[in-house]
């Protein structure tokens, strides 16, 4: 299926006012807000961690344990991971090693 030009630009508006909403619309729902609401404070301390949670299952919800390899890239690639994190505490450096690590494994080793 080919688009228009017009149904494409509509699609374009379509996304960036979605996107911009979201983004958004906390500011606008918790205007005049005392900034130390509980509600607030408390979805600040939890979201971090599920959404590491929910990617690390995102991430391996297709490892299979009856393959050769017995998901040893991922657990290596995890290892690591967590150790870099603990010794540097930078989360951006432990995603791109184990990132690194994990696509080294695939390709080369396993």
């Amino acid at each position: 299926m080919t688009l228009t030009p017009v149904q494409t630009f509509i699609i374009i508006c379509m996304v960036t006012i979605g996107a911009m909403t979201t983004r958004f619309l906390p500011f606008i729902i918790f205007k005049g807000t005392k900034s130390n609401n509980s509600y607030i404070g408390y979805l600040g301390q939890v979201l971090p961690y599920c959404a590491i949670g929910l990617l690390v299952v995102y991430c391996l919800k297709d490892v299979s344990f009856k393959s050769p390899t017995y998901a040893i890239p991922e657990i290596i690639a995890i290892v690591c991971i967590v150790a870099l994190h603990y010794w540097k505490e930078n989360t951006l450096l432990s995603i791109a090693v184990g990132t690194v690590v994990y696509m080294l494994l695939v390709q080369v080793v396993f």
